[in-house]
């Protein structure tokens, strides 16, 4: 079931989905202007953006670890 932020949330291209990732690896939590940051080194996304997409990620996360949503396993022999 998607979330509301989720169906509002604009579309990614595999390549920002990377730039996202290294950009997080570099702007930790602790980085002032985070957000803007990494939404630079995306590119074509703002700052709210990119927090956004972070926190569907986070939730995402969390419902995989506490079990609302299970973890696939492609070809894996049960």
């Amino acid at each position: 079931m998607a979330s509301k932020s989720r169906s509002s949330s604009s579309s990614w291209t595999f390549r920002q989905n990377k730039m996202f990732e290294r950009a997080l690896a570099v702007y930790d939590k602790d980085t002032p202007d985070r957000w803007h940051n990494v939404a630079i080194a995306v590119g074509g996304k703002s700052a709210e953006e990119v927090k956004r997409h972070y926190d569907i990620l986070v939730e995402d996360l969390i419902s995989i670890e506490t079990g609302r949503v299970p973890l696939l396993m492609k070809n894996m022999e049960i």
